[in-house]
C-alpha cells in the first residue's frame, strides 16, 4: 500500500463512512456518507478530545503558558502513539524542504500538527487564535508576544489539519500573519476534501501540499482493504459524484427521514429544520403538515 495514512484514517475513526440508509448530517444543512475528523489521528476520538479539551483551557488561560501546556500532552502522544509519531514524520518531510522561517497553525486543530513538526524541525511557532491574537515560540521554546518576535518579512509554512475551502485561512490565518509584516506563503495539510480549496490556497499565494486528497480512490483502496463494505463505496462514490443529487435521491427514497429527524430532538432536528430552511429538500420529502 502506497500511503499508509488511508489504513490510519479508517483504524482511527478519522473517516467513518455511514451505514446504508443512515447518512451524516454536515453542519451546512446538507446530508452525506461519510465524515472526516483529522484530529482522531492524534490516535483515537477520545485521545483526540482530551487534547481538545486542552487547548481550550489553555487558550482561555494565560497566552505566553499556552505552548507549553499543549505541548507537554502532544509530547506524551508521540511517546505513546505509533500513528500519530509516524504521520509527524511524513508532515515533516513533506515541509522540511519547505523554504520557510517558522511554522503557523490556527485554534484549535491545526495544533495537533503544526506543533509537533515546528519543534521537530527546529523552527519557530506562531499559535492564532480565534480573536487573531497570537503568540510566538521561539526554537528554544519561549514564547513571547507576537508583535515582540520580530517577524516582520519572515514567511511561514501554515499546518493545517483539514482543507475544504480554505475559509479559514482568508478570514484568519493569512490576516493574522500579515498583521505581523510576515507572509504564510505555503500550506500543509493533512487531509484535502478536494472542494476548491487547493485553488483558492495557490490564488493566495501560499499552495498547499497535503499528505491525502478525499478522491474516490481513497475509498475504492479502503474497500479493497476491508475497511468499508461495497455498498458503503457505491454511496460515498454516488456522493462524490454529485452531492446535491445524492442528497436528493435520499430524501425522496426515504420521505419520512426529515419527520423522524425533528421528532428525535436536539442537533438532529437543528440540522433536519437547517435542510429544510435552507431549501435543501424536495418538496415530495418535506414533512406533512
Amino acid at each position: 500500500m502506497d500511503n499508509p495514512i488511508i489504513s490510519w484514517l479508517f483504524e482511527t475513526d478519522a473517516v467513518r463512512v455511514c451505514p446504508e440508509g443512515q447518512p451524516f448530517w454536515y453542519t451546512s444543512g446538507k446530508l452525506g456518507p461519510f465524515y472526516i475528523n483529522t484530529q482522531f489521528l492524534f490516535g483515537s476520538e477520545a485521545a483526540a478530545n482530551e487534547l481538545l479539551a486542552v487547548i481550550e483551557a489553555a487558550c482561555a488561560g494565560d497566552r505566553l503558558a499556552f505552548y507549553d501546556t499543549v505541548y507537554a500532552q502532544i509530547e506524551a502522544q508521540l511517546a505513546a502513539c505509533p500513528i500519530y509519531a509516524q504521520l509527524i514524520d511524513l508532515l515533516c518531510d513533506a515541509a522540511r524542504s519547505m523554504d520557510v522561517d517558522f511554522v503557523s497553525g490556527g485554534e484549535r486543530r491545526d495544533f495537533f500538527f503544526s506543533m509537533p513538526v515546528a519543534r521537530r524541525l527546529g523552527l519557530g511557532h506562531l499559535s492564532i487564535f480565534k480573536d487573531l491574537s497570537s503568540v510566538y515560540t521561539g526554537p528554544d521554546g519561549r514564547s513571547v508576544p507576537s508583535e515582540q518576535a520580530g517577524l516582520a518579512g519572515k514567511r511561514s509554512v501554515h499546518i493545517a489539519d483539514l482543507i475544504t475551502v480554505a475559509s479559514s485561512y482568508v478570514r484568519a490565518w493569512i490576516p493574522a500573519v500579515e498583521a505581523l509584516g510576515a507572509r504564510i506563503t505555503r500550506s500543509l495539510s493533512v487531509v484535502d476534501r478536494d472542494q476548491g480549496g487547493s485553488q483558492i490556497l495557490a490564488d493566495a499565494g501560499c499552495p498547499l501540499t497535503t499528505l491525502v486528497v478525499i478522491k474516490p480512490e481513497l475509498f475504492e483502496t479502503a474497500y479493497s482493504m476491508g475497511r468499508i463494505t461495497q455498498k458503503q463505496l457505491d454511496l460515498v462514490l454516488s456522493f462524490i459524484a454529485d452531492p446535491d443529487r445524492f442528497m436528493t435521491d435520499f430524501l425522496l427514497a426515504h420521505p419520512d427521514f426529515l419527520a423522524n429527524e425533528i421528532a428525535k430532538g436536539g442537533k438532529s432536528a437543528q440540522r433536519a429544520r437547517l435542510c429544510i430552511d435552507s431549501g435543501f429538500a424536495p418538496e415530495a420529502a418535506l414533512p406533512k403538515a
